[in-house]
């Protein structure tokens, strides 16, 4: 190709490259959406060359802008942009190297194994990736909870004279984000919170997998978004890269609300023959199409994954040297920063490393014996007021039941989240359950120890959220209260059942049910060292017994997901009583009965089935002897999954069915929830 003339040229030369980079790596995996990033590559271009504040070199700058790409399935823009700029890997320990994130190899690898550009964007295998997208609304979620972070970040870090900390969001839309409920939920929560450093990009192009999107939406976007109190404004051409410029601007001029920028583009822009047809969106353009498409762009047709010259150099002298540039003062400020205040630059740079603050376990409660005792929720809000209060960006809140719940945080200084008052660490996130799961795990990707709560039944409204948080391998933390049954009156509607059995199915999701207070304050010492991985709290709304820890063992036997609570003399048991959570405590009754009656009964508290499979097999041994096959199960849920414990000659008793609507006691006898039970469980399996 002949070298380009003007400015103009090179950024053309820059976007077809984009493009053709997305064409060919769809072609070669046969497989993939070539139609948004040849749509948005000029929307893309102009963000990153001119106003994302990024430096390639430094990926992990704790002030660089982040660019969400909501609109997962273009991924190909995303990874042929990080291409270009010449963005660095980070390595496992969080070191910035030399390498590419992503080198043309990998383009040429896209969608195969174990490559580093996957079918839709993993931000814990690319570099440059902020967070992993793909399930439409996602990205537009987590977007909403980095607004939040920076937002809390800078009220509470920044100092006259130090702006440390006031990072922008873009988040890239199409128009399968906006049908999602989860973008929607999250859109009216920005507009509330005033977040004026979120900004949508809305891709426009009427389209969806199916058809034309006229088929299924004809909503007025625009006039939506105004009344969710957003900023609106509108870009009738994809390619007008100096209307897509103003834009950005009206974007960072907009100091009170977030803004929406509805960009109208192509499928598959450029193509003579598909520019208004949705076949370029979901598949391979096919190799003749590929050609007409390259020799609309000016672009030799028989090159593949052609880069011309003049192209990598475009982009280091545009994001390259702006973002440099923008680093290297901020670092320079920040060195200052460290002086003035070392105590909070000390706290941020264990934030920004994954590190607690020195005493954050100190002064946490210990519950004494109580036969009566109290709620996991009441034991669970007294310690997370204690962490909060040693951990200072520990921050979160409730889908509007933080009174239910107890996760109000009511220390001195604590406050609350509201819009344009940014510094407190209580958010209300009102009756939006997706959109809290997505915005804490943004929150979460920002750094910040974030968590949500609600009642464990509507996991089920978070679970897509909550799955991408473990596939992600962060740290968010989700409450729930309401664990069960114990719920009551509140009937079957609010009555969790197979919640735990399938979350327990969930990789890397670990969960912790404790069986009284002091179990929960060690749940809680688990959860904030993990540190690759989402926890789920599972908590009770009826008061349990809190253990005698001088007659029984120390609630320290949480770390290991299981432990012998109460045993026999000589540690011989003939049958083992297991139970997770308020269940615990009729075990416990039945193996004191037991003992009366000459039973050798041995009890064992399983708060988490994934920590105690992480132990060695000796561990597993000593607290399950394969010798005993007598084994009793107990948990008011569904008994799927119970039998890896008890065997097949052992005996569960649970939910075989939805729950009802009673007083707690009721529901208690009707299920079979009783201490008689347990004996009786226990007789049977021994053959008595």
């Amino acid at each position: 190709m002949s070298q380009p003339k003007s400015q103009m040229d090179l950024d053309l030369l820059s976007i077809n490259t984009i493009r053709t980079l997305a064409i060919d790596a769809v072609q070669q995996a046969n497989s993939g959406h070539p139609g948004a990033p040849m749509g948005l590559a000029p929307v893309v271009y102009e963000l990153w060359q001119k106003f994302l504040r990024y430096d390639p070199a430094d990926p992990t700058w704790p002030n660089r802008d982040r660019f969400v790409l909501s609109a997962g399935h273009a991924s190909m823009l995303l990874y042929a942009t990080l291409h270009l700029a010449g963005v660095r890997a980070v390595n496992a320990k969080g070191e910035v190297t030399k390498d590419a994130a992503v080198p043309m190899e990998e383009i040429k690898r896209f969608r195969q194994i174990d490559s580093s550009t996957p079918g839709h964007p993993e931000s814990h295998l690319t570099t440059g990736v902020e967070t992993t997208t793909g399930p439409l609304g996602q990205g537009a979620g987590n977007s909403v909870g980095m607004a939040i972070a920076s937002k809390w970040l800078s009220e509470n870090f920044n100092r006259p004279g130090f702006d440390i900390l006031n990072f922008n969001v873009y988040a890239i839309c199409g128009d399968g984000d906006l049908m999602e409920g989860v973008a929607c939920e999250a859109a009216s929560l920005a507009g509330h919170l005033k977040l004026s450093n979120l900004c949508w990009i809305y891709d426009n192009n009427r389209v969806t997998l199916d058809g034309p999107a006229e088929w299924s939406f004809s909503e007025d976007v625009m006039t939506r978004f105004v009344g969710y109190g957003w900023n609106v404004t509108r870009v009738h051409d994809a390619n007008d890269l100096r209307m897509l410029g103003r834009a950005y601007e009206v974007f960072s001029k907009t100091i009170d609300r977030p803004t929406l920028i509805v960009v109208d583009s192509h499928i598959g822009y450029g193509s003579p023959h598909k520019q208004d047809s949705y076949e370029a969106h979901g598949e391979p353009l096919g190799e003749a199409e590929v050609k007409l498409v390259k020799q609309n762009y000016g672009w030799p047709e028989d090159a593949k994954f052609l880069v011309p010259e003049g192209v990598y150099d475009q982009f280091k002298n545009g994001v390259g040297k702006r973002g440099a540039e923008a680093r290297a003062a901020w670092k320079a400020k920040f060195e200052e920063y460290k002086k003035e205040f070392p105590a909070l630059a000390d706290q941020l740079n264990r934030m920004w490393s994954g590190q607690l603050p020195d005493g954050w376990d100190k002064d946490l409660p210990s519950f004494p014996a109580d036969l009566k005792g109290i709620a996991t929720r009441e034991s669970s809000g007294k310690t997370l007021n204690t962490l909060a209060k040693n951990i200072p960006w520990l921050i979160g809140g409730s889908a509007d039941l933080a009174k239910s719940n107890k996760t109000n945080l009511t220390f001195d200084g604590a406050g609350d989240f509201y819009p344009n008052q940014y510094r407190g660490r209580n958010i209300h996130f009102g009756v939006r359950e997706h959109a809290m799961g997505a915005i804490v795990n943004g929150m979460t990707l920002s750094k910040l120890r974030a968590f949500s709560a609600t009642f464990f039944n509507f996991s089920d409204y978070m679970r897509p959220s909550m799955r991408l948080g473990a596939l992600m391998e962060i740290p968010a933390i989700y409450i729930f209260t309401h664990d069960s049954i114990g719920v009551g009156e509140d009937g079957p509607t609010h009555q969790p059942i197979e919640q735990l059995a399938s979350l327990r199915a969930m990789p890397n999701m670990l969960i912790l049910r404790p069986g009284d207070a002091n179990e929960v304050v060690e749940a809680y010492k688990v959860i904030l060292q993990h540190t690759h991985g989402p926890s789920t709290l599972v908590l009770t709304r009826q008061a349990m017994p809190t253990f005698d820890r001088t007659k029984y063992a120390p609630a320290s036997g949480v770390g290991k997901g299981a432990y012998v609570l109460a045993d026999v003399a000589g540690g011989k048991p003939d049958v083992i009583l297991m139970a997770s959570g308020s269940e615990v405590s009729l075990c416990v009754d039945a193996y004191e009965k037991l003992k009366a009656e000459g039973i050798k009964a041995r009890v064992v508290s399983m708060p988490s089935w994934e920590l105690f499979e992480r132990q060695d097999a000796a561990y597993k041994e000593s607290v399950l002897p394969a010798s005993v096959a007598a084994r009793v199960a107990v948990e008011m849920a569904s008994v799927f999954g119970w039998e890896r414990y008890t065997g097949p000659k052992g005996k569960i008793i649970g939910m075989r069915s939805f729950g009802a609507s009673a007083p707690l006691k009721d529901l208690l006898k009707k299920f079979g929830f009783s201490t008689d039970n347990v004996i009786a469980a226990a007789k049977e399996v021994l053959g008595k």
